[in-house]
């Protein structure tokens, strides 16, 4: 799938990355490496660059200023010698509605110079790998959200990419389809393909090797989500951080919130994930609990997860209180 001798480099590196559309900076000076088969989630809000990163590694967009290089070349020296070493699946799945799945198929393989044993042989893989066999002859427009990121995946792969970029893949399909992709993505980075995810799912930023988060065309951070969790502007000296776990949790958020000694405090489900000061005693939070009819919470301690990460370095950045 990968070029052998490109194991133990990065395959995509970025230095000093920039965008700008007239006045407007979309991207600036983002640098980033990722190493082979690796997988690297970009996370970022709407309208802060991602896509516009994307389009300039696969050679669709010029870079106003910087480098960037993709499985060894360069994408602005040579920018249509890296597409016939990277896939790239859009948020729109660039499909065509009015072909059958395996018409689609097929179609892309024969862009990618397939044709005769070796097209029938690739599409029967990739078929496999997907498992569409039931819906090769079901127009693509009438095809779920999560059968047609299947097929959108199996047309960016017919020429096996060194390289897949995935702008957020996952939008708008169930749970079970999301794991499924994830399934097959743990699939083909274990055969040797690097693979770049955008996505707005912490869940999903967990599983990948490395992330990157971008926030206003700028990269904020960049490494290993364990790494990014011992950060000590996660971390602040003298504070740390507690799941309370009790019934009515929205009432009892407003309770400890006013407490001296609480920073910051988000709800999760049943629970309050805070970040507190440690003189504050845990009795305190019982306490307040009480006082607004809460007898029972679960104290528990706990560390920081990828969304307090980027949370805090937003916010400090932006000179905000959480």
């Amino acid at each position: 799938m990968s070029d052998i001798s490109l194991a133990g480099k990065p395959m995509i590196e970025c230095e000093g990355l920039t965008k700008q559309f007239g006045s407007l900076t979309a991207v600036d000076g983002v640098s980033f490496s990722v190493p082979f088969r690796s997988i690297f989630g970009f996370l970022g809000p709407n309208g802060s660059g991602k896509s516009t990163v994307i389009r300039m590694l696969c050679g669709i967009l010029e870079p106003s200023a910087g480098r960037a290089r993709v499985a060894g070349i360069d994408v602005v020296a040579d920018p249509a010698r890296i597409k016939g070493r990277i896939g790239y699946m859009s948020q729109k799945f660039s499909l065509y509605d009015e072909l059958m799945a395996r018409e689609n198929l097929v179609f892309y393989s024969k862009l990618y110079g397939l044709s005769g044993a070796a097209l029938r042989q690739r599409c029967d893989e990739l078929i496999a790998m997907t498992h569409l066999e039931p819906y090769l002859a079901r127009r693509a427009a009438l095809l779920s959200g999560g059968w047609r990121q299947r097929l959108a995946m199996a047309c960016a792969l017919v020429h096996r990419p060194e390289v897949l970029f995935l702008d957020e893949p996952t939008a708008g399909i169930d749970p079970v389809a999301r794991r499924e992709l994830w399934d097959m993505l743990f699939e083909l980075s274990s055969a040797g393909m690097t693979l770049f995810v955008t996505t707005h799912y912490m869940d999903e930023a967990e599983r990948c090797s490395l992330v990157g988060y971008i926030h206003m065309s700028k990269l904020i951070v960049c490494g290993a989500p364990d790494d990014l969790k011992r950060l000590d502007e996660v971390n602040p000296s003298g504070t740390r951080r507690l799941d309370v776990t009790c019934d009515h949790v929205t009432v009892g958020m407003q309770a400890v919130r006013r407490l001296p000694g609480v920073r910051t405090t988000t709800i999760f489900g049943q629970s309050m994930h805070m970040l507190v000061e440690d003189s504050l005693r845990e009795d305190l939070i019982h306490d307040a609990l009480r006082q607004v009819g809460i007898t029972s919470a679960d104290i528990r301690p706990m560390g920081p997860s990828l969304e307090d990460v980027f949370v805090t370095l937003t916010t400090d950045r932006a000179g905000l209180q959480p």
